[in-house]
């Protein structure tokens, strides 16, 4: 009776304190009743509850702390209790500035559910989030996705529950305010109109600049085998996309993701046919990160048009799981009908949704199923190397920087380009038509010679080129040398009004490894002559460069590369080659390399499970009668990735010594048991048994008796006074 009073009292104690917590549970209502009215009375109730300052104990924080959103964009919203509080209840609610909550209009955005068994969504009030089951917690997450363009100012307002006080803020730490994002004019992060209208084409240049190293990012920096895969991506239309949040990895994706294999997702990208303009490579990168005057950042250029005017690209940081960086769908076109000018922009790692590892060096371990892409965050796991306790914004690992070099056919911008927007402009760099058979091989043109002309006559300037090989002697090679019209300092035309133009920008890498070779380098025109006139200076220049200038360099004729060919290996890490020819034998030995080889993983090869051998039997475990002796073995290496299992690792057979006299196995065994005299030996009482060599699969256990002292008158060379150990089997079930 006494228990039973007991428990209506406890029953009586919870009804009441989730009445005071009505912004946490929901009431009984009527099947009918409208979700508004419900929401409304839940507002009431966080206005009117109980009530207590909780800015040094909870936080509502959105992640990144922007004073903005992006509309349809989708943040992380994160409630968090600071140390050595915590809570047991919250409701979290986003309204439209000005509003009561008291209609479905006033709601702002929606709510995406991250964990199911820590929050829901209020049955009577569904644009609320709440907790699933009422227990102590320090911080649960969700996402919300930003209300439509026009929506203006929104509170995120979060109300949590503690014992029997309720926190809630008009205005604090558990209040959020958040206005839409105004347009700026011109920024390439805006969304682009629904067609691109600019004219011709343009050139880019694409230049990824790594800045994953153990400076900026020491938290389990992977000293060993840290890289940057290859880089791959396109020119596309909208028709095609290689990768975007939200999406899922296609198996090219996968690949590049998780093996920093590239090969697959080219092969996806070239099937595409005419959605596809310019596929872009650049060479992977060992080690992740080096100083730029050791190693230059590798670039690719790439062209776009008015359909194929977006560009995607990703690389993978390894060794990860599936973490990547790049970008997807950016838009080069501009709504002025022009072309973008300069695009520089930081990379945050994102997951490729194919693997469930939260660490540099995770085992493999599928995500099944598979989950969409996703920015990487600072409270994703707290193993992470990123991870942050106070969810602050993830250090970027890369930056990509994309120029604009040239542009070309007729282009038609509404609004001409201003100086910036020609930086980088160098022009229409129509190539001059080249008859040369395609049986003659010729080195590169020299650089112009000075102007025959010191006056203002005319002149003409001279470069030359050598026939380095006639593969065909039936067909002529036409000229080495090449002349055009000149005069002498202070005559151009150019030099009679300003034009203006950029620095030379660095020389190229020499055109050889060894000897004599070809260097370049460029500049651009900033600003036209004001009369109007023709700027014909020169925008690029070509000199000779030497490199080791003790090495005597044969010209080589060689064919292109061949295809990557197969991984050498179908499991595990391997290698793949691929080769080109000489073409022409004749004109000596040739230094350069004519195969290359480069590491290729595939997925880890299964391993079986490895055993020492057997033991020698152990002794019988009876003195006398029936009894029995086992032996064992030991597993040295347990199986992985799909391998054989482990086989048996205890043995048992049966064994007799003597036949027993009547009464005397009983007291041998009691003797056995305590110690005392056996066979002529005092002997120690049995040690315990040692624990069991494994959990599970059949190990072992042993326990020793040692001589305590020989019997008087017993022989020396009696062999059975000796230390004696019995074995037996343990936790033989199956693992």
């Amino acid at each position: 009776m006494g228990m039973y009073m007991h428990l209506l009292l406890l029953q009586y104690l919870v009804s009441s304190f989730m009445c005071n917590a009505l912004a946490f549970v929901e009431e009984p209502t009527d099947k009918h009743a409208k979700s508004d009215g419900y929401c409304g009375r839940i507002l009431r109730a966080q206005t009117q509850g109980t009530r207590r300052d909780g800015y040094n104990e909870f936080r509502l924080r959105v992640e990144g702390d922007p004073e903005n959103y992006q509309p349809a964009s989708i943040y992380r919203v994160t409630l968090y209790a600071s140390s050595p509080s915590y809570f047991r209840g919250f409701t979290l609610i986003a309204l439209k500035e000005g509003t009561e909550g008291t209609r479905d209009d006033h709601y702002a955005g929606k709510f995406q559910i991250i964990d199911e068994e820590d929050t829901q969504f209020m049955t009577n009030c569904p644009p609320a989030v709440t907790e699933s089951t009422p227990r102590r917690r320090t911080r649960i997450q969700v996402f919300w996705t930003a209300p439509p363009s026009g929506s203006g100012c929104v509170i995120l307002k979060a109300s949590i529950v503690q014992k029997r006080i309720i926190y809630f803020q008009d205005e604090g730490s558990l209040t959020v305010r958040l206005c839409e994002k105004e347009a700026v004019f011109g920024e390439t992060t805006e969304k682009p109109p629904p067609e691109c209208c600019a004219c011709g084409t343009a050139k880019y240049r694409v230049t990824f600049y790594g800045n994953w190293s153990e400076k900026i990012h020491p938290k389990d920096y992977p000293r060993r085998a840290n890289h940057w895969s290859a880089l791959i991506g396109a020119s596309h239309s909208r028709s095609y996309v290689l990768w975007e949040y939200g999406g899922y990895a296609s198996e090219g994706v996968k690949q590049v993701a998780e093996l920093g294999s590239p090969v697959k997702m080219e092969e996806e990208i070239r099937q595409k046919g005419d959605e596809v303009l310019t596929v872009i490579k650049t060479k992977a990168q060992w080690p992740a990160w080096q100083p730029l005057n050791v190693r230059a950042a590798p670039s690719a250029e790439f062209s776009v048009d008015r359909t194929r005017h977006l560009m995607s690209f990703l690389s993978m940081l390894g060794p990860s799981p599936d973490w990547n960086v790049g970008l997807s769908a950016e838009d080069l076109c501009t709504k002025e009908c022009g072309w973008v000018q300069r695009l520089d922009q930081d990379l945050i790692p994102w997951d490729a949704g194919t693997d469930n590892g939260v660490t540099y060096e995770s085992p493999n371990k599928p995500t099944i199923p598979q989950e969409r892409i996703r920015p990487l965050t600072s409270l994703d796991h707290p193993q992470s190397p990123f991870y942050d306790t106070e969810g602050g914004p993830i250090t970027a690992l890369a930056r990509v920087l994309v120029e604009r070099i040239a542009r070309k056919g007729e282009q038609c911008n509404i609004v001409p380009d201003t100086v910036d927007d020609i930086v980088a402009d160098i022009g229409q760099e129509e190539k001059e038509e080249d008859d040369t058979p395609e049986t003659c091989i010729y080195s590169n043109w020299s650089p112009w010679s000075a102007c025959s002309s010191a006056s203002c006559d005319k002149g003409r300037r001279m470069r030359q080129r050598m026939l380095k090989a006639q593969l065909d002697l039936s067909v002529p090679c036409p000229h080495t040398q090449d002349f055009k019209p000149c005069m002498g300092p202070g005559c151009s035309e150019e030099e009679a009004s300003t034009c203006m133009m950029s620095e030379w920008i660095n020389w190229s890498p020499c055109s050889v490894s060894c000897g004599m070779g070809m260097r370049s380098r460029e500049r651009y025109i900033k600003q036209f002559p004001e009369d109007g006139s023709i700027c014909s200076l020169n925008t690029e220049e070509t000199e000779k460069c030497v490199v080791n200038d003790d090495c005597y360099s044969i010209p080589c004729m060689l064919s292109p590369w061949s295809d990557w060919s197969d991984c050498s290996v179908t499991c595990g890490k391997g290698v793949r080659t691929r080769q080109r020819m000489l073409k022409s034998p004749d004109l000596g030995e040739c230094t350069e390399e004519l195969e290359q080889v480069e590491r290729c993983m595939q997925p880890e090869c299964p391993t079986d499970c490895m055993v020492s051998e057997w033991t020698e039997w152990s002794e019988c475990n009876k003195s006398c009668g029936k009894g029995h002796t086992i032996r064992t073995r030991m597993v040295k290496l347990e199986p992985q990735f799909g391998g054989e299992p482990c086989p048996e690792t205890v043995q048992r057979k049966k064994c007799k010594i003597r036949k027993c006299k009547r009464g005397s196995r009983a007291s041998e065994e009691r003797k056995r048991r305590r110690g005392g005299e056996v066979g002529g030996c005092k002997m120690r009482p049995w040690s315990s048994w040692t624990d069991c060599t494994k959990h599970c699969g059949g190990g072992i256990q042993e326990r020793f008796m040692t001589v305590k002292k020989r019997a008087k008158n017993t022989p020396a060379q009696v062999t059975s006074c000796k230390d004696r150990k019995e074995i037996r089997a343990c936790k033989v079930h199956p693992c």
